[in-house]
């Protein structure tokens, strides 16, 4: 019996290259576009993987994993975004993500990072001793911060523009940037 694999993601394109991708290499791949559409998909069934993309055209998919989580206790889960930081990479796991993993991602890079140990461990051998650690650059910092604070205000973008006494169009443009690596 083949590995059956859940996809949340709202965007058509890649949903559905990853599911033929899973197709092909022996999964039974479902995709739902909408938290509530998975939920109510692995309610149904039991998946033993599922990616969550972070960003839905409604809402957060940072809401979604604990109730997949709850719903799916013995799954993988897999958090993927194109917008990493530590806030939502933290929040990820805090709820019940055993991974999170950087777009773009092809089905190799996917596949490694639900295969391999929980982000939880592996941040601890990862991460360098405070010490050593290089100081972040201003950039990397301010993004950071956005990313905190939009978190903390999940995901609405003008409360957290609110709070970061900014434009809501200046803090769109700046969150329609790419990160800088530190």
């Amino acid at each position: 019996m083949s590995a059956a694999f859940l996809i949340l993601d709202d965007n058509d394109v890649f949903a559905g290259t990853l599911a033929r991708s899973l197709t092909r290499r022996g999964f039974r791949a479902t995709v739902a576009h909408s938290g509530e559409e998975a939920l109510a998909a692995a309610r149904k069934e039991s998946f033993d993987y599922a990616t969550i993309d972070l960003q839905l055209e409604k809402d957060s998919g940072l809401q979604w994993v604990s109730p997949l989580r709850q719903a799916l206790p013995d799954a993988r889960l897999l958090v993927l975004t194109g917008y990493a930081s530590i806030a939502t990479t933290v929040q990820a796991i805090k709820s019940g993500a055993d991974n999170y993993l950087s777009k773009p991602a092809n089905v190799d890079s996917i596949l490694s990072a639900l295969a391999h140990g929980d982000a939880r461990d592996e941040a601890a051998d990862i991460a360098p001793p405070a010490d050593e650690a290089a100081p972040l650059s201003l950039e990397r910092l301010e993004w950071e911060h956005i990313q905190r604070v939009l978190a903390e205000h999940e995901g609405n973008i003008s409360s957290t523009a609110r709070a970061l006494n900014m434009h809501r169009r200046t803090l769109q443009r700046k969150l329609s940037k790419r990160p800088v690596a530190k």
